[in-house]
């Protein structure tokens, strides 16, 4: 299943190859457009977005759509599987 991308509009990353190692890029903000898209595609008040790399090499800003599955039931908290008990460990005093 392949989603069509969603490219952020107003948000230009670039990465500067002489920048020292500690910098990995820079991200610049067109206000206007920015602001809009992020009121155009927030939930809940957030907005996540990917900096990917194109296979030519430039980087591009991408909204990330994923959404968790939730639970059938919104009151049921998912339960944590307890991790089996081995044989060895039956004898720790711990």
């Amino acid at each position: 299943m392949t989603e069509e991308k969603i490219f952020a509009d107003g948000f230009l990353f670039k990465r500067n190859e002489n920048a020292p190692d500690f910098v990995v890029g820079r991200l610049s903000m067109k206000v206007d457009e920015a602001i809009a898209f992020m009121k155009k595609h927030e939930k809940g008040g957030w907005i996540n977005i990917n900096i990917k790399q194109a296979r030519s090499g430039n980087y591009y800003s991408e909204l990330d759509t994923f959404e968790a599955k939730s639970p059938a039931n919104k009151d049921e908290k998912p339960k944590a599987k307890a991790a089996p008990k081995k044989e060895e460990d039956a004898d720790l005093p711990f």
